[in-house]
């Protein structure tokens, strides 16, 4: 039999014989086993109850690899992000006369609606944690953890199933955006860009809705940045109610009284609710405001007027220069969305699912893929002492493309030699 592989020809002979379709998840992510442990990824097929119950030559495991391998190899085909896949597993395979049939397409899209979003969602949020230490440089600001909440929009195929579940964006009469839009609000550690909550939705849910529930996975101990687009009385109210200190940008708009002069500039003030909140019984939030401006060296007319509003009201712990500097973190998290959506993905339209559950899929296995390119980053830079954003996030991905299906041919005994401790 003949067996053709892009322009390679492998002859198989008559002695040869097609491999049990069962391949252990343990297997195939080998290299990442520190970010994606397969009894995780077992784990999660069992709480969903998504296990087969007769042998599939593509295995719930191995589906749940292969979305998260989609945003590794964003550029490939299905069946090429699957070969590049078990690449490794197959060379020593073909050593011993053994071979797998490469499934075909349609195949492949069935396994994934076996799969379901579910397994991927249980999945990220069974690993996903922040993971820095007080010696990790740049993530804490007097013993507060520093995390920033934002969101993005991801162009998504142009089918009618799509269209009617996440929405175009508006345009002018007689015209239609070109693609349709998820949007995806993120909740992340500035100080390693590591995406520890995150929410998707349909691109008219605004991002202060999505952004509200994201504020489940803070904690007492962090200090939580937004923007101004996410500033509202409610924001406020629940970051206070769980626990965390927070430090957010206001639109010019906003209007506070100055009622207590600070010694550094800033000033303590009251955001008030609502008049249907007020009737609820929701009480005035004490703040303190802080103003400054930033200036053009070359161009001292290009001023910009910064307003932020802060929990922290001691001035001499936290004083108001302080906090300024410290608000500019909050651009990690722009820097964060450039690694998913140019680095991991880089494509035109960036999710290639037709289907919405599978674009929920295919997001989460984005997300899951992120987390491993970061979290080996951010052991890497633990053991030599740095910060994780000195290292690369594109170089990083590149070494995870090679060496997955190395670490495939290792031996068990060899392993130990090529783990971080």
């Amino acid at each position: 039999m003949v067996f053709k592989k892009g322009e390679q020809v492998r002859c198989i002979s008559k002695n040869s014989h097609f491999l049990s379709p069962k391949i252990p998840s343990k297997e195939i992510f080998k290299a990442i086993e520190i970010a994606i442990p397969a009894s995780a990824i077992e784990q999660a097929i069992a709480k969903t109850n998504v296990e087969e119950k007769r042998q599939r030559a593509l295995p719930a495991q191995l589906v749940v690899c292969l979305v998260i391998a989609m945003s590794l190899w964003s550029k490939d085909s299905m069946r090429d992000v699957l070969k590049n896949l078990i690449d490794g597993l197959n060379e020593a395979w073909v050593k011993i006369g053994k071979y797998w049939r490469f499934p075909c397409k349609s195949a492949i899209t069935q396994a994934r609606q076996r799969l379901g979003a579910g397994v991927m969602r249980q999945l990220f949020h069974s690993l996903v944690r922040p993971m820095a230490t007080v010696e990790t440089v740049g993530a804490f600001i007097n013993e507060l953890r520093v995390v920033v909440i934002d969101g993005t929009c991801l162009d998504i195929p142009d089918s009618d199933e799509n269209a009617r579940v996440f929405g175009r964006p508006g345009s002018r009469p007689g015209t239609r955006a070109a693609f349709p839009k998820a949007r995806l609000v993120i909740l992340l550690e500035a100080g390693t860009h590591l995406i520890f909550d995150a929410l998707m939705c349909p691109y008219k849910t605004g991002e202060r809705v999505r952004a509200l529930k994201l504020l489940r996975s803070v904690t007492p101990g962090m200090l939580l940045m937004w923007d101004r687009g996410l500033h509202s009385y409610a924001m406020v109210e629940a970051a206070v109610s769980k626990g965390c200190e927070y430090l957010g940008r206001i639109p010019c708009n906003v209007k506070f009284l100055n009622e207590t002069q600070l010694e550094d500039g800033s000033y303590v003030s009251w955001v008030n609710p609502s008049s249907k909140l007020r009737k609820k019984g929701f009480k005035p939030i004490q703040v303190r405001v802080i103003e400054y401006t930033i200036e053009h060296s070359e161009r001292p007319e290009a001023q910009i007027r910064y307003r932020l509003i802060t929990s922290l009201l001691e001035a001499k712990k936290f004083p108001a220069h302080l906090l300024a500097c410290e608000y500019h973190q909050r651009w990690e998290v722009e820097n964060t969305i450039d690694e998913m959506k140019v680095h991991l993905l880089g494509r035109k339209t960036h999710i290639r699912s037709q289907k919405p559950k599978k674009v929920v899929q295919e997001i989460y296995g984005l997300l899951l893929g992120h987390w491993a390119v970061r979290l080996l980053i951010f052991q890497a830079a633990s053991s030599a002492g740095v910060s994780p954003l000195r290292l690369s996030f594109s170089g990083t991905l590149r070494v995870i493309r090679r060496v997955l299906p190395k670490f495939q041919r290792l031996q068990p005994q060899e392993l130990p030699f090529f783990l971080i401790g």
